[in-house]
């Protein structure tokens, strides 16, 4: 029995080493939550140095679909601190989560930028700590860019796809959503806003401040108000 638990002890931490993953159901509560960690840069279809932190969607995607399908699983909590990254791969993470069945609540910590905001939305209810940021700035494109019209449709598309989900799935209205992402007078060598702690909230775009308590309380809530309407 002790051989057991230390090797599902070994398991967990090597899982949690790889992935950012873990199922907290080891204390005695009530409910099973899975924990998903969004850190570092979004990997989209191309492969990041190993010097970078990452998270890859190819991880990501299947883990949330197996935690749909599973009977084990009551509610899912996705901790955020990330720079951004693969726009593609961070809108099909959010779809993915606002899809959920099972109830979900992200947490920002030092940070959740660029298309971890649509992540940080995606869920049921978000919170974000006193010191967490958020930064809302346009669509931007490494490498090679063709300077024609139908480049500039594309990223129109492709910021309208963005400001469409962020704008579905909290309070911030289009043109305020808009208005930050081209704001000049807050950062110095680009365009974009800032957002720290309750400035998120009150621009409607998370629901509260609050930390790890705060956030497991209302998973916790909410996997229990889940329950009672089945």
């Amino acid at each position: 029995m002790a051989g057991k638990k230390i090797d599902e002890e070994k398991h967990r931490d090597e899982r949690i080493e790889e992935t950012g993953q873990a199922t907290l159901n080891k204390n005695g509560k009530s409910h099973n939550i899975h924990l998903i960690s969004v850190i570092g840069e979004v990997e989209g279809h191309d492969n990041l140095s190993n010097n970078s932190k990452t998270t890859k969607y190819e991880h990501i995607l299947p883990e949330l679909a197996a935690i749909e399908d599973s009977k084990d699983i009551d509610g899912v909590l996705i901790l955020l601190n990330t720079m951004g990254g693969d726009v593609e791969a961070g809108l099909a993470i959010a779809e993915m989560i606002a899809s959920l069945s099972k109830p979900t609540v992200s947490l920002v910590l030092g940070g959740s930028h660029s298309i971890g905001v649509p992540i940080a939305v995606s869920t049921d209810y978000s919170y974000i700590v006193p010191t967490g940021t958020m930064v809302i700035h346009p669509v931007r494109m490494n490498g090679m860019v063709i300077g024609v019209p139908q480049t500039f449709d594309y990223f129109r598309q492709i910021q309208n796809r963005i400001t469409g989900f962020v704008c579905n799935h909290c309070k911030i209205t289009k043109n305020r959503l808009e208005e930050l992402m081209m704001e000049t007078g807050v950062l110095t060598k680009d365009v974009g806003t800032i957002l720290v702690g309750e400035e998120a909230v009150s621009e409607g775009i998370i629901n509260e401040t609050g930390g790890i308590h705060e956030a497991m309380e209302k998973l916790h809530a909410l996997i229990g108000k889940n329950k009672k309407s089945k």
